[in-house]
């Protein structure tokens, strides 16, 4: 679990907070309202989280490029064929 700070105490502790990541091992999250803004990791924290980043997005355009149009099933034709048919008319 992440070390959690206020921003302006963190302000104030910076290099402290430095050495807890970089020397402790630890993860801080600096906080504004109780809410996170930022976190302190460590540069070879960042490097894997960059790494697995990497592929995901590898995946994700493969996964992309690959999909195909779909049929629609004889129900959803029967369904929306009727509408589509005096869509399709342009009589009035």
């Amino acid at each position: 679990m992440a070390y959690e700070i206020p921003v302006t105490q963190a302000r104030a502790e910076l290099a402290d907070l430095i050495n807890r990541v970089v020397y402790g091992g630890e993860r801080v999250v600096v906080t504004r309202h109780g809410k996170p803004l930022v976190a302190l990791v460590s540069a070879a924290d960042l490097e894997r989280l960059e790494e697995l980043q990497e592929p995901a997005e590898e995946q994700v355009i493969s996964a992309v490029s690959s999909v195909r149009q779909v049929a629609s099933s004889p129900r959803e034709q029967q369904r929306f064929g009727i509408a589509a048919h005096h869509r399709g008319t342009g009589t009035s």
